[in-house]
Order: C-alpha cells, then structure tokens, then sequence
C-alpha cells in the first residue's frame, strides 16, 4: 500500500479540547485509517511549524485524503497537508522513467 505523511495544526477549539480531557489520540487516528482500509504507522505531537505528524499506508491517495478531510471537518486541526511518500528504492524506477521522458518536454518559448 501507498505511504502517506499527513501534517497538521491542533486550531483553537482542539487545544481547548486537549486541555479539558488532556488523551493520546493515537486510538482515534487510527480507527479512521482502518476505517478506509488503511494502516497507522506513526503517530507524533511535534514543535515547530506542525502539531501532528501522521505516517500511515491508504489503499489510494483518496483514501488518504478524505482521512484529512474528515479531521479537518472536526474543527480540531487545520492546515492539514497529506503527502505520498516513497521509499528510496521505490523511488528509482520513478527516476528511470523520468530519464526517459528527458528531452521529450518542450517548456514554453521552446
């Protein structure tokens, strides 16, 4: 199955829900993603810019996707951003195949 890596920000009301009934909210990320055919992976509260960081495997990107979405809808996060991610030998056979589309793209004024 696809990685995907989901970043987020808790908004104000999920801080104040935190605050009120302080819990690890590893449970509930991962009913969802299993509710999708998915799998969690990690579950993290970071500093800096993101609050959560999120490795799972989805069965597509739009299982992944409307995982966020969901979140989202909650009104507890916001700035969700969700991205696939490769592991680096999957990667090489997408660096093959963009070695053979080299010089077939004509970028404008070309």
């Amino acid at each position: 199955m696809p990685i995907f890596i989901t970043y987020a920000s808790y908004s104000h009301a999920g801080v104040k829900g935190m605050l009120k009934k302080p819990e690890n909210r590893t449970g509930p990320v991962k009913a969802l993603l299993e509710k999708v055919g998915g799998r969690l992976i990690s579950f993290y509260v970071t500093t800096g810019r993101n609050d959560v960081v999120v490795i799972s495997e989805a069965p597509d990107g739009t299982d992944a996707v409307a995982v966020g979405m969901a979140v989202a809808a909650s009104g507890a996060v916001s700035d969700v951003e969700t991205v696939r991610a490769w592991t680096a030998e999957d990667f090489v056979a997408i660096t093959e195949k963009a070695a053979e589309l080299t010089g077939v793209y004509t970028p404008p004024g070309g």
